[in-house]
């Protein structure tokens, strides 16, 4: 531990915060669950004076996703886990970081209402973790990305500051967008503590079709055919195994018109000679279920809807298996042998390859080629957090 007083000391500071019963100490790390705001706020307080390094953690799902500095003080979101408020007139809810995703829809189902995204480990995953890593599924090509649908949000700054951004109204012009920053930061430039969502009506009828090609060529330019055209489309993903290949088109509309734009679909499917058939009951988590291929190396890849086929196909032809959404967001297995070269390949079609958890044997580098705008992210971590605390070296570029 990187600080001036003995452990047993910011122990005992840290335990004056949070209470006895939320202080755990073993093998010089501690983890502090602390139960609002302030006291994160007196927490980093304490760890910045003393060049603790902290880590935030809700439930833990992707902490291997990225690897940092050894963190020396675990800061837990497990009793900051309430809906604070849902005022479903206004389509809009604040919780707290460490809500469970599931626990945070049943609420809102109430109301019928949700927040329109499907990230991963939904019955696992809190609201904090799933912001910080930007997650979202299929649903983001009709609602969005987390960057549409938050519109507040509490933070605290490294030096304790607790800055508050955005509002609790969808129509909100004050102050900064700093929210967007916390976004995919991965807990580095700030501990989140609450967020303000904008919410929309749960579906009342949707149904779900799938399409299958040993090639994935037609089914590429299914996916393309359907962005430019007027259905209800509320999902599309492509996924893809060797020499297996479907692509699932969830419509979400009254039953009538669910009904007349299948058949629009049917036709559409017909000219790339292919057959619509109604799609898996699962079909939607098939994303989730690579995770559970423990030694495989797993990725995330963007790229422009135009090359979602011939990426899958890549990646089949290396023995690797994907799930594409129709954003051009890929999760995949594949092989460590051409792995370098397929990264290569997207970056050179403006796209990206990032490791999201590789096999102990492999070394590759997560990130690849760096963004023209390192030094800008590298001078705003060190504008939010100038001694470098928070989760130092799990985003981009070491930051």
């Amino acid at each position: 531990m990187h600080a001036t007083a003995s452990l047993d000391s910011i122990c005992q500071r840290l335990a004056a915060i949070v209470g006895d019963d939320h202080i755990v100490a073993h093998d010089g790390f501690l983890a502090a669950s602390p139960a609002d705001t302030q006291q994160v706020a007196a927490i980093l307080a304490v760890a910045n004076a003393e060049g603790v390094i902290v880590e935030p953690c809700g439930a833990g799902t992707k902490r291997n996703w990225s690897a940092g500095a050894q963190a020396r003080l675990l800061l837990r979101t497990d009793r900051m886990n309430t809906v604070r408020e849902h005022t479903w007139q206004d389509l809009t809810c604040t919780v707290d970081a460490g809500c469970n995703w599931n626990d945070l829809q049943t609420t809102l189902a109430r109301h019928g209402q949700f927040v329109a995204l499907d990230p991963l480990f939904p019955d696992r995953a809190t609201v904090g973790g799933i912001i910080a890593t930007n997650d979202s599924g299929s649903l983001r090509l009709k609602y969005g990305s987390f960057r549409d649908l938050v519109i507040g949000m509490t933070i605290v700054l490294a030096d304790s500051t607790i800055a508050r951004s955005g509002g609790k109204v969808v129509k909100n012009v004050a102050g900064y967008d700093l929210h967007k920053l916390m976004i995919g930061a991965e807990g580095t430039l700030g501990v989140i503590t609450e967020i303000t969502f904008r919410l929309h009506a749960i579906p009342r009828h949707a149904s779900s079709y799938t399409f299958a090609s040993s090639t994935p060529e037609p089914l590429g330019n299914l996916l393309l055919a359907l962005l430019n055209s007027q259905l209800n489309t509320q999902a599309i993903q492509l996924h893809s195994a060797p020499g297996e290949f479907h692509l699932d088109v969830q419509l979400a509309a009254l039953p009538g018109v669910i009904e007349h734009q299948a058949a629009k679909l049917s036709a559409m499917a017909r000219t790339f000679n292919l057959t619509i058939s109604d799609a898996t009951r699962d079909v939607w988590s098939i994303r989730q279920n690579l995770f559970t291929q423990r030694e495989s190396l797993i990725a995330k890849a963007t790229m422009l809807p135009s090359e979602i086929a011939a990426t899958a196909s890549a990646i089949a032809t290396l023995g690797g298996t994907a799930v594409t959404q129709a954003t051009g967001i890929m999760i995949a297995t594949i092989p460590t042998d051409g792995f370098l070269e397929l990264r290569k390949k997207l970056v050179a079609a403006d796209g990206s390859l990032t490791i999201l958890r590789q096999p102990a044997s492999s070394t590759l580098d997560r990130w690849g080629k760096l963004p023209d705008s390192i030094d800008l992210m590298r001078r705003i971590k060190h504008q939010f957090d100038p001694n470098n605390i928070l989760n130092p070296g799990r985003f981009i570029g070491g930051i």
